[in-house]
């Protein structure tokens, strides 16, 4: 019980020392590994374990998605992705279409790449790139 604990205490505090941008990495890797379950999942025909891997999915979208800032231009992108992403998700678990979460991994996959890039940018050059891609009203603010 008490290595039990030592882990828990372990990953609470991993997590709570990462970057926001490591944590969206991690979303990301989570997100991957729960629609990889479900794909394995719908194989062996095992439907409630491929349903709580991809509500799992879903949620991990979701939180990627109430976390975007609207004012960035790259957020408005991101968010008609994650809602394309959710509306997949919700449609391959209701038919449990293996296919369609496959179709979906390397998409994931290549968002958690970029954000991986961008966590090992130093905060200085992250921010230059944020300013320069701020439309001209909200640099003008």
């Amino acid at each position: 019980m008490i290595t039990a604990n030592a882990y828990s205490s372990y990953k609470k505090q991993s997590i709570t020392t990462m970057t926001p941008i490591e944590i969206v990495v991690k979303l990301y890797d989570e997100c991957e590994r729960q629609m990889s379950r479900a794909v394995h999942f719908i194989a062996q025909k095992d439907y409630a374990g491929a349903n709580a891997a991809l509500m799992k999915s879903i949620e991990i979208v979701g939180a990627l998605r109430s976390v975007l800032d609207m004012n960035i231009e790259m957020s408005k992108s991101l968010d008609s992705l994650y809602e394309y992403f959710t509306r997949e998700l919700i449609e391959a678990n209701l038919k449990k279409d293996a296919l369609k979460v496959k179709n979906l991994i390397p998409m994931m996959g290549e968002l958690r790449d970029a954000f991986s890039q961008i966590s090992k940018m130093p905060k200085e050059q992250i921010n230059l790139q944020a300013a320069q891609n701020m439309p001209q009203q909200a640099a003008i603010v």
